[in-house]
């Protein structure tokens, strides 16, 4: 970051001492807490961001907000301490990737290479499974998952042979920002794989008690939000349903469960340790400083978590933070 430590000037007495202006001091107080964030966002990204609340909390820390003029070099603009982007495109990845170069003292979040790893669903949840936290309370898994690509008539054989049980939920493979590449669905059947769209990526359904943990990561801190999810499915309803359904919006702020009574074996929020243990593996693993990643519990187990999820900067993600449950410090 940028050097904010400004001495004050003050005037010099006959024998050498510096004598302070207290007023000046006080000012340069405030310049040394000030933190610039420049952004770069969609408008709609914008209004969902920079929302009254954040912009009053952020004037008392200090920081403020400067839009980014995507028509001039972003060289010349600023100075910023921190850069917070998400825009699509090769052209302002090359944007970000040359400011980063020249300017290594400004924090970026985060890298583009990093943030498109994510974007593809293929690749999100890649050696997820793999990480080892046998000492963290818990266990974190990944449902079963396959890709379609083209033809989903034709991969009814295809999900036989993966090992794959129905329902199925599918996603679009890519995530680009539109509300399209957020639509779920759940596929009751081999013969509704035809009604879908590929390509997309068919994940396993796993019964989870009807809640989803949001668990937002902002640098070293964590905040975990609980959601109304689908219902667990029957094995008496998998035999009787059949087709395909679209999915409600169950990650919005409106279906918070905060203030709902719901079973403690389904409520209770996942250890902290083993909280604290993924997000440390995955700010490594994946170089990202601001996502979250949609959790949840295995029905019937108190200790069996599955990641279904990964999203750079989400629609309600300030949203989020405020409304926390929790908030936990990780070493960097």
């Amino acid at each position: 970051m940028r050097d904010n430590n400004m001495m004050p000037k003050g005037n010099e007495t006959d024998d050498g001492e510096v004598g302070l202006n207290t007023t000046s001091f006080e000012q340069v107080q405030q310049q040394q807490k000030k933190l610039v964030i420049g952004y770069a966002l969609t408008s709609k990204k914008k209004m969902s961001f920079l929302q009254p609340k954040l912009e009053v909390l952020a004037r008392k820390k200090g920081i403020s907000f400067v839009s980014i003029d995507q028509d001039k070099p972003l060289s010349e603009q600023g100075p910023f301490d921190v850069v917070l982007h998400k825009l699509l495109g090769n052209e302002w990845h090359d944007v970000i990737e040359d400011y980063q170069q020249k300017h290594p003292e400004v924090t970026v979040l985060d890298p583009p290479c990093a943030i498109q790893r994510i974007y593809n669903r293929q690749s999100m949840l890649q050696g997820i499974a793999d990480i080892n936290l046998a000492d963290c309370d818990g266990m974190i898994c990944v449902p079963k998952q396959m890709v379609v690509l083209k033809n989903t008539t034709s991969s009814t054989n295809e999900v036989a042979e993966a090992g794959l049980n129905f329902p199925l939920v599918a996603k679009p493979l890519l995530v680009d920002g539109t509300a399209k590449s957020h639509q779920l669905f759940l596929a009751y059947d081999r013969l509704s794989l035809a009604e879908l769209e590929p390509p997309l990526v068919l994940q396993e359904f796993v019964n989870h008690g009807g809640v989803l943990f949001k668990v937002f990561v902002v640098g070293d801190v964590i905040k975990v939000v609980r959601r109304f999810s689908l219902p667990n499915v029957s094995n008496c309803e998998k035999e009787k349903v059949a087709g395909v359904f679209q999915f409600p919006r169950v990650s919005s702020s409106a279906a918070s469960v905060d203030k709902t009574d719901l079973d403690p074996r389904v409520a209770e929020l996942p250890p902290k340790p083993l909280l604290e243990g993924l997000v440390r593996e995955l700010r490594n693993r994946l170089g990202l400083r601001l996502f979250n990643i949609d959790m949840i519990r295995e029905h019937g187990s108190r200790d069996v978590f599955y990641v279904i999820d990964i999203n750079y900067f989400p629609g309600m993600f300030f949203n989020g933070i405020l409304r926390g449950s929790i908030k936990i410090r990780i070493d960097k």
